[in-house]
């Protein structure tokens, strides 16, 4: 079985996990897992008791286990010689850190925020970032007003868990698609250019366009997050997330689903997809999970890990 061992640059892996800011105190480095098989993750999993057995007794713990990056095997062997199961649970396990660590990030930010909105802080120049980073503010606009303060707070919010993962089943089907494969692009999202992925058959119409590639699954959820958080085609997710604020609540997948139609050509067919995916592996428990250390880095090794 592949071994842990601890990691002595910090920089390299405060940059894999996307902290911009000052990180969080951890009470040890994070480690470094390389595998070479399906079966090593597995085992690593039931030493952490991270497991499906645990999940059933109502432990709603996720280790911080941080897949680097998706290694063309699973599509090519692995995701074909595992029962169903297996494939499903594996997956799973291995994502829902990802989108925890994402959510996780943004409430940072959000508290920040907060605590800058709450102090005046409205010319910070970090709060300036933010609202060009989620779109509410462009680099030639002028100070930032009531009304795009009032914005940027209903943008920087977390997307639900199990509607994160319902979608990257959905669009990278389990984690076997060809733009998984070559880009860690997990969430379908379209780009234009020569860098992206480009489709079989590109539609006429469209233009250049392809699916976006990432440097590591989590660059991809943090992307997915950031696009449902800014971009005007989910505004109507944004809205609803605010009411559902309202009420005192936090917003589970379910809730929001019905706000996605824009994502997929399919609209409401993709809705209910969505809706079906999460109500068959029962994802809306995982709404409720919080991370828990140690940081452990996966990292593909041997043939196929690329």
């Amino acid at each position: 079985m592949s071994q842990i061992r601890p990691t002595l640059i910090a920089a390299m892996t405060c940059l894999f996990l996307g902290l911009l800011h000052t990180p969080p105190v951890r009470s040890e480095d994070p480690q470094v897992f390389e595998f070479d098989s399906y079966k090593d993750i597995v085992e690593l999993f039931d030493q952490l008791g991270y497991t499906e057995a645990a999940w059933d007794e109502g432990l709603r713990e996720v280790n911080r286990v941080y897949l680097q990056n998706m290694p063309s095997r699973w599509r090519q062997k692995h995701s074909s010689d595992v029962e169903i199961k297996m494939k499903k649970e594996l997956f799973l396990r291995t994502l829902a850190p990802l989108v925890l660590r994402s959510n996780e990030l943004i409430m940072e930010e959000r508290a920040q925020l907060l605590a800058m909105l709450e102090a005046g802080q409205s010319d910070d120049p970090w709060l300036r970032a933010l609202a060009e980073k989620y779109r509410v503010a462009k680099p030639e606009d002028p100070a930032l007003d009531r009304q795009q303060l009032d914005e940027l707070l209903h943008r920087v919010d977390l997307v639900p868990n199990s509607l994160a993962l319902a979608q990257t089943i959905e669009e990278s089907g389990w984690g076997t698609s060809r733009f998984a494969d070559e880009g860690n692009a997990m969430f379908g999202q379209w780009a234009w250019g020569e860098d992206a992925i480009k489709p079989e058959q590109q539609r006429s119409g469209k233009g250049n366009y392809g699916i976006r590639a990432f440097d590591s699954p989590q660059d991809s959820v943090n992307g997915y997050m950031l696009n449902i958080n800014s971009h005007p085609a989910y505004a109507d997710l944004r809205n609803k997330r605010v009411a559902i604020r309202g009420e005192g609540r936090v917003p589970t997948g379910p809730e929001l689903t019905d706000t996605l139609l824009k994502y997929s050509e399919r609209g409401q067919h993709y809705v209910d997809t969505l809706n079906s995916i999460m109500r068959v592996n029962k994802l809306v428990e995982i709404d409720e999970a919080h991370l828990v250390d140690p940081v452990i880095l996966l990292v593909p090794v041997g043939e196929g890990a690329d």
